[in-house]
């Protein structure tokens, strides 16, 4: 696993707490990121989080259904690049529809589209990447692959929820401030076993990061990029 220490300044977009894309950017300075390990930054496809191409860490879970590293877990792209979130919002609903889920929110980062998978009745189940260049659909890297107990590589290990959602976004902030950040954070969405928040610079987007919801460590979410633009639910 991949231990990042990032920090620097990025130019960020804006979208405002109604999901409304703003122009422009800010300076905003990156924590630093060290007390939680980080996914990569780029590379998709099955062979992704495995050691030898055949056998990596999502084998057997739920989304795999037997299927192993080809399984349901991961959609290969069709070859055509995605430039808009409605373009995004439909790879996503065909990987979506694999697993008897539907598409929440999208985001336009400037690395990839992030997507919030919800179950039938709109709970947070997942959550998904879609690669821009192909159109190839996976899970999330970090929490949605570490964390998730529905869905994850150590899916059906209900250990006790411990921290509440207020508890969650106060252990963000604190995270935050330690690493020198002045970014705040939105509400917590409540996903298996952990919450994700939006991080926020004046009211805007910049990013967001993740709880544990039996340990209360944070994962700051390295792998996206620059923050444009969202889609509502």
């Amino acid at each position: 696993m991949v231990v990042l220490a990032l920090a620097g300044t990025v130019a960020v977009g804006g979208c405002g707490g109604n999901g409304n894309t703003s122009t422009g950017g800010a300076a905003v300075h990156a924590p630093a990121i060290s007390a939680a390990p980080s996914g990569p930054t780029s590379g998709w496809g099955p062979g992704m989080w495995s050691d030898n191409g055949n056998n990596g860490m999502m084998n057997g879970g739920p989304g795999s259904r037997g299927h192993g590293m080809t399984g349901t877990w991961w959609l290969a792209g069709n070859g055509s690049r995605v430039k808009t979130l409605d373009q995004a919002r439909q790879r996503a609903t065909v990987f979506a529809d694999r697993l008897g889920l539907r598409v929440g929110e999208i985001m336009q980062f400037s690395r990839n589209f992030y997507a919030e998978l919800q179950t039938t009745d709109r709970h947070p189940a997942t959550e998904a990447l879609v690669d821009p260049a192909d159109g190839a659909v996976q899970f999330e890297y970090g929490p949605a692959m570490m964390w998730n107990t529905d869905y994850g590589m150590h899916h059906g290990s209900r250990s006790t929820a411990r921290i509440s959602a207020a508890k969650a976004r106060n252990l963000a902030r604190q995270w935050l401030h330690d690493h020198d950040s002045t970014l705040m954070t939105g509400e917590p969405e409540s996903y298996p076993g952990y919450y994700t928040l939006h991080t926020m610079k004046s009211g805007k987007i910049t990013g967001m990061l993740s709880v544990n919801a039996s340990s209360g460590q944070v994962w700051y979410h390295t792998w996206h990029g620059t923050y444009i633009a969202t889609s509502p639910r």
